[in-house]
């Protein structure tokens, strides 16, 4: 579990450093105008020199690649967390299954104990008997030869 655990918290470092890099705003220098900027009221359009288009076109695949990152390290998190839930759903079935096998041990055992109780209670009651038996007969038997005999 550990192993896993150590798996999990490396994922998660890399999910969070992605997130907190999609807030970074990258700066983005572009190169002086040469000529004189239009103002809006004169064309809906802007024009934009090669290298910041290049920027542009930069700034696009840096964007791509981290989101394509951050969507398999998010993956990959969640494949991690499922895992670990399903460790955890293991465990907690086999301390159950062991507890359940404590408690037929335990009972067994009891029931062993209330047979052996039961045999040891009819030996006894059978010895005590013979010996109630026996010396109910020695007294009546000595009883009848004392007072006879005189």
């Amino acid at each position: 579990m550990r192993k896993n655990r150590w798996k999990l918290k490396r994922y998660v470092k890399i999910t969070a450093v992605v997130i907190l890099l999609s807030f970074l705003k990258f700066p983005v220098y572009a190169e002086p105008l040469t000529e004189q900027q239009q103002n809006s009221s004169e064309s809906g359009t802007r024009l934009y020199s090669d290298s910041e288009v290049e920027c542009l076109a930069e700034l696009d695949r840096l964007i791509d690649e981290i989101s394509e990152a951050a969507i398999e390290a998010i993956e990959q998190a969640s494949a991690e967390a499922a895992r670990a839930a399903m460790l955890a759903s293991l465990e907690r079935e086999a301390a159950a299954l062991r507890e359940a096998a404590h408690q037929q041990a335990e009972a067994l055992r009891w029931r062993m104990e209330a047979e052996t109780a039961g045999r040891n209670g009819r030996r006894n009651a059978f010895i005590a008997g013979l010996v109630c038996f026996l010396g109910g007969l020695a007294v009546g038997v000595g009883g009848t030869l004392i007072i006879g005999g005189r």
